[in-house]
């Protein structure tokens, strides 16, 4: 394994991220594919065993047994001051007005509700899901300034927007003098590249880390175009995110693994990695290969002809995810 500052902070993270989503009940919430406890439990002993310290994960997946079970697993294979965690504010948890967005109401009682499902009196990172733009981002930024000034996180971050509403958000940080995000997990793989038009530049001069999510495209560029599986053909959100004319990078992907002997993700997440934006991009597992085949990324580097041949086939296209 290695490890990186995230962005221009003093805290070191792991290169590979291990996304927690798919570790909940699955009969909460949305994620029919999710894994039970006890199945779960073999990929944070391996992400543990590898060296992936920096976990990722929401109040809102499977309403809030991921966390449960990120915090339990903590307890059983690791100890708190060793993992790097990180969860998430913004879904609708409950009816109320307290339930979901990113009101002060909502903030501070859904940090104290995620704190008890991770069963720990802070968390490293707590990052903002999504933009609420019914609420001023004054009322957002203080009141996560609070929540570190509390002890309640060390630090905070957003996810998935765009530039001008991020650094919109920084600057009223900077303007009162509260805390401000140094992180930004964005959508970025090789099927999904519009955030290095604008959101890329502006983390690069704000010393602001990306631990980008689906940097393999849902699983999409980890295996032959067209191959099933139990997740891809239940997730409609997936469905959305991608296009038929994504089958060419797909296949340039499957070609350089297949000369190099390596894995599809480890060619796909070694492009995500190379970009010097990226600190940690946040990888989700479901079968024992896919951490290992995850690591791997780290010991490829890509040639120059390499990239332009994942690359070629790439065509704007509208942002997803918001």
């Amino acid at each position: 394994m290695e490890y990186t500052r995230l962005g221009s902070t003093g805290l070191t993270v792991s290169r590979i991220a291990l996304g927690c989503m798919t570790y909940a009940d699955a009969s909460k919430g949305n994620h029919p594919w999710a894994l039970d406890e006890e199945t779960s439990g073999a990929f944070f002993r391996q992400a543990v065993e590898l060296g992936i310290t920096f976990w990722d994960t929401a109040n809102v997946y499977s309403a809030g047994t991921s966390e449960e079970f990120v915090g339990r697993a903590i307890r059983e294979y690791s100890r708190r001051e060793d993992v790097v965690l990180a969860t998430k504010v913004h879904g609708r948890m409950h009816v109320g007005p307290g339930g979901s967005g990113l009101s002060r109401k909502a903030i501070l009682e859904q940090v104290d509700a995620s704190l008890t499902r991770l069963g720990t009196d802070y968390v490293d990172l707590y990052q903002i899901h999504r933009l609420d733009p019914e609420v001023p981002v004054e009322e957002t930024m203080e009141a996560l300034h609070d929540v570190v000034k509390a002890g309640k996180a060390r630090y905070i971050g957003a996810s998935s927007m765009y530039a001008w509403q991020f650094a919109t958000m920084q600057h009223a940080a900077d303007l009162n003098g509260w805390t401000r995000f140094v992180s930004m997990q964005d959508q970025y793989s090789l099927l999904m590249r519009e955030e290095e038009r604008e959101m890329f530049p502006l983390l690069a001069a704000q010393g602001v880390g990306s631990i980008p999510w689906s940097p393999l495209a849902r699983g999409r560029v980890a295996r032959p175009w067209g191959e099933q599986t139990n997740r891809s053909g239940t997730d409609e959100f997936g469905k959305r995110l991608f296009q038929d004319s994504d089958a060419d990078i797909v296949g340039a992907v499957e070609r350089i693994a297949t000369d190099r002997g390596v894995p599809m993700a480890a060619v796909a997440l070694a492009w995500v990695l190379r970009n010097p934006v990226v600190d940690a991009p946040i990888v989700g597992a479901t079968k024992e290969h896919h951490l290992v085949d995850a690591v791997a990324a780290l010991d490829v580097d890509l040639t120059d002809d390499e990239v332009d041949a994942l690359e070629a086939a790439y065509t704007p296209r509208e942002p997803t995810g918001f």
